[in-house]
């Protein structure tokens, strides 16, 4: 398919200064063909979109989430981490099926394709199910299978994960990617973190891992083994293999030299680390260390929701009144988090995160009408600071227009709604 964005303001994220007034974006296939500024050259296009009070920009990357969460959205809230996981969010997750989960991870799609999300990363369960959503819906996505070692599924989840790797990873045209996904260093023993490194070169898979949430992780791997939890990872030998670490809440300045030294990149959860009382993640220290760090927005059932849009802005005011400096995580760089970061966290900054020749034509087109949107002094801080969900039209994945006018062309939102609401019924009846 051929598009043909025109008379339309484009935030390509290729540098602060490389916002284009009113130029055009042409699309081929897959990929961006040419980008330029003011009139579109002539030619055949399938589809031609007036882009006139309207700025296009990558779509979001979502690094770090449990799609299927959405199913327990305000269930279980007001509580500290662990009782919230083990007297809560476990209990019901048991009675989840792998349809239920499909319907789960549909919600999160329909939720973040209308926020302006493209790429979401998965760490859940049945998790054929959150890949069949992702084909179904043209979303993109790196998933993984939560592999905890400790519980009663942690040989299941050694069969599972291979398979799931062998059969999906490069699927629906290279949309969908595998990764191995070890819950976190208080779940898998070094033992079975040993069986999945082990597993992860046999299969040269990346890994996904919660690291240094919580306090009461921190301490206990102290306790344990006399390191910090990213230190014991490091002894491990974890960070020899290709890693995206979610939180790092709490971490020394030790710690970010490691994650610095061994490229690992860090997904920050401000919302999800605020509402569950985590801590705040040294961001502005990692970032000026050189590491990758980009946005989440976990589950759903921590958050309460999916909004790339929210997550920018809760960043960016969250570490400047943290440090009581107005300067920090600039606008630019709070969109950056959520786009190049993003990208580069999942190994795909040559493909996404930004708008250039040659590059995943994966974009968002928001619409600069609204109140909150004007005036335009400038554009890019008015999106991480003022925008909201509903100022996203249309969605572009792949170079295919997953909504177009806040329609969701893939599937029946309607039905995934209704169905959602059914199943989280039959979950509190029992």
């Amino acid at each position: 398919m051929s598009i043909l964005l025109e008379n339309i303001t484009i935030i390509p994220m290729n540098g602060e200064n490389s916002l284009i007034e009113k130029g055009y974006i042409i699309t081929e296939g897959q990929f961006i063909k040419t980008i330029g500024e003011g009139t579109a050259p002539q030619g055949s296009y399938e589809k031609v979109i007036d882009g006139s009070d309207r700025v296009v920009l990558p779509g979001f990357i979502n690094t770090h989430t449990h799609a299927a969460m959405t199913l327990l959205r305000g269930y279980a809230d007001d509580l500290p981490l662990m009782e919230w996981l083990e007297n809560k969010v476990w209990p019901l997750e048991a009675k989840l099926t792998a349809e239920d989960v499909y319907w789960g991870t549909m919600l999160a799609i329909v939720e973040m394709i209308k926020s302006g999300t493209t790429t979401f990363t998965d760490m859940y369960f049945f998790m054929d199910e959150a890949a069949r959503a992702a084909e179904i819906s043209g979303m993109r996505a790196v998933l993984c299978r939560g592999m905890v070692g400790v519980g009663p599924e942690n040989e299941l989840a050694m069969l599972e994960s291979p398979a799931l790797i062998k059969k999906w990873h490069g699927a629906a045209g290279g949309r969908i990617a595998f990764r191995l996904g070890p819950h976190a260093p208080y779940t898998c023993p070094p033992d079975y973190m040993a069986r999945v490194l082990q597993l992860a070169s046999e299969l040269r898979a990346g890994i996904i891992i919660h690291l240094a949430e919580t306090r009461v992780e921190f301490d206990d791997m102290m306790k344990l083994y006399g390191k910090t939890p990213v230190a014991h990872l490091e002894a491990l030998g974890v960070f020899e293999h290709e890693v995206l670490a979610a939180h790092c809440v709490h971490v020394t300045p030790e710690d970010i030299d490691i994650l610095k030294k061994h490229s690992v990149a860090v997904a920050h959860n401000p919302e999800s680390n605020m509402k569950l009382a985590s801590g705040i993640a040294p961001v502005p220290e990692m970032l000026n260390a050189g590491i990758p760090v980009s946005l989440g927005t976990d589950g759903a059932s921590s958050n309460n929701n999916l909004d790339m849009l929210q997550e920018m802005r809760s960043c960016a005011f969250l570490h400047k009144v943290n440090s009581m400096n107005p300067t920090v995580i600039p606008a630019y760089q709070a969109m950056e988090m959520a786009t190049v970061n993003g990208a580069i966290s999942l190994g795909l900054g040559e493909e996404l995160g930004r708008l250039k020749p040659g590059m995943k034509a994966d974009m968002i087109i928001m619409s600069l009408k609204a109140a909150h949107m004007i005036p335009r002094y400038d554009i890019l801080a008015n999106i991480v600071y003022s925008a909201q969900a509903s100022d996203v039209e249309t969605v572009i994945i792949d170079g295919q227009i997953i909504m177009e006018d806040r329609l969701i062309k893939a599937f029946d939102e309607a039905e995934v709604l209704t169905r959602s609401q059914q199943i989280a019924e039959r979950l509190v009846k029992g």
